[in-house]
């Protein structure tokens, strides 16, 4: 944890199960990454790094998330992941 100006904040830095790995596996590692969330308190802020394994696509549900530049055509099933944990 870290301090920056008057907030107190959290970086987490992550490497997600790649696109081959069961849905298990995801399914935990995303179960884990919300407990550690969820064990900061309320008023800080969290920062999450890292490498998702994802294929943004530029489907138009995901805008509003993920912004309009946008690398690939089609997402694959680890671009819902990340998106659905953020919001």
């Amino acid at each position: 944890m870290l301090t920056i100006g008057f907030h107190n904040s959290a970086v987490v830095n992550v490497h997600a199960p790649n696109e081959e790995k069961s849905d298990e596996s995801k399914d935990i590692f995303y179960e884990e990454l919300e407990q550690v969330f969820d064990h900061f308190p309320k008023y800080h802020m969290k920062m999450l790094l890292g490498d998702f394994n994802a294929n943004m696509g530029r489907e138009n549900i995901f805008k509003p998330t993920i912004g309009q530049k946008i690398l690939h055509q089609d997402s694959n099933d680890n671009e819902v992941r990340p998106v659905n944990f953020t919001t």
